[in-house]
């Protein structure tokens, strides 16, 4: 495979590994795994990616001003400096295209980019999400108040320039915050949301919908994880930090039911579209904390076979992984984007499982993050708490 460069990247910052070959990157992801969660189980060999480039469908980029003139890309590591991002080789090709024309026309329709020293100006970001097998795009513009000079002819020359633009989306986000989007949104031009497929499945994507910006890498990871679980079609599943219902409805169709719990209430509306949207009826979503849910459940004897557990970078809390050990499934599938807090978690639950496969998936080439599945098993005669 060709190596290629980017001439950003020692100023972005986000792609630590770009100067390395891809396989050499993979044996330091290999390592990193090995060094920090062989001692729970030895890791298979990682899953790479035949072509490790412009693999994100999720693309945003931070507006700005820089000597009169509008600019776009990335904020610079551990600044607010906005560095070019055009050309970047993890994103996705048309939604980068987009974001370029979106830039060139702002000042034919008298649009400023937003100046956080001033606080003027209106548009703050522009996120693009692109449907992998569908090709959907969702253009999303981060304004700091609801007020968009020229909208309509705006988004009408985008279209012209961009006909497979499926909808556009206004978000308002006026605070002082590092959040990229605000708590209101308008529809300027089709439905609001898009559609995505995901292992055969049908996904509603909204502004704020997490979903895995790899989708290649993606379905290799939720297959191992499923894969890792072994249903039979007799056991009830619980899916914790379900977000919009991807894992759990992946497996629904291996399960006699499955209960995902999530706590954010438009994800867990998405879920329940999601659901709806592809005929799936033994699955039900709920808004709420992980932990509570899961130890209520335990109160009420509901105990599942098997938890398919994907928490943020941060992993999980304590609290949520006593609740775990209250309800006591025979499998636990735990993915995790960190080793670091994985190796953490880990150590509280082996007191009552026992790792019994581990692999690492390169969901983002080119930077120091690793995904891992790992599969614990309770271990015999070991009772719930």
């Amino acid at each position: 495979m060709d190596e290629k460069t980017c001439p950003a990247f020692k100023r972005c910052g986000s792609c630590q590994l770009l100067d390395l070959p891809y396989n050499r990157q993979l044996l330091i992801k290999q390592s990193k795994v090995k060094r920090l969660l062989s001692r729970y189980k030895r890791p298979e060999k990682i899953v790479g990616m035949k072509n490790p480039y412009h693999y994100r469908n999720k693309v945003q980029a931070a507006f700005g001003v820089s000597r009169g003139r509008i600019i776009s890309g990335v904020y610079q590591s551990s600044s607010h400096k906005i560095v070019s991002a055009d050309g970047c080789l993890l994103e996705d090709k048309k939604a980068d295209e987009i974001i370029a024309d979106i830039r060139k026309m702002c000042p034919n329709f008298k649009i400023k980019a937003y100046d956080e020293k001033s606080e003027t100006g209106q548009l703050r970001h522009v996120l693009v999400r692109r449907g992998f097998e569908t090709g959907e795009i969702m253009v999303v513009l981060v304004t700091a108040r609801e007020e968009l000079r020229s909208a309509n002819s705006f988004v009408n020359e985008l279209l012209r320039r961009h006909p497979d633009i499926t909808t556009v989306v206004q978000n308002i986000n006026g605070g002082f915050t590092s959040l990229v989007l605000g708590e209101r949104q308008k529809i300027l031009f089709g439905k609001g949301y898009i559609e995505d497929v995901l292992c055969g499945l049908k996904f509603r994507i909204s502004p704020k919908s997490f979903y895995q910006v790899n989708p290649v890498q993606t379905k290799v990871l939720y297959n191992k994880a499923i894969g890792y679980a072994d249903l039979s079609g007799e056991e009830t599943v619980f899916d914790a930090y379900c977000g919009i219902g991807t894992i759990g409805l992946c497996a629904a169709s291996h399960a006699k039911k499955v209960v995902g719990v999530e706590l954010n209430k438009t994800a867990v509306s998405d879920a329940k579209r999601n659901a709806e949207l592809n005929g799936i009826t033994n699955a039900e979503f709920y808004a709420a904390d992980a932990g509570l849910f899961m130890e209520n459940a335990a109160q009420n004897g509901q105990r599942p076979d098997v938890v398919f557990m994907d928490p943020p970078r941060a992993g999980s809390s304590i609290k949520f992984l006593k609740s775990l050990l209250k309800t006591a499934p025979e499998k636990i599938v735990y993915i995790s984007c960190n080793p670091e807090t994985m190796a953490r978690d880990l150590a509280f639950l082996t007191e009552d499982y026992a790792v019994d496969k581990l692999c690492p998936v390169d969901m983002f080439p080119h930077t120091e993050h690793i995904e891992c599945v790992c599969l614990l098993k309770r271990k015999k005669g070991e009772k719930a708490l």
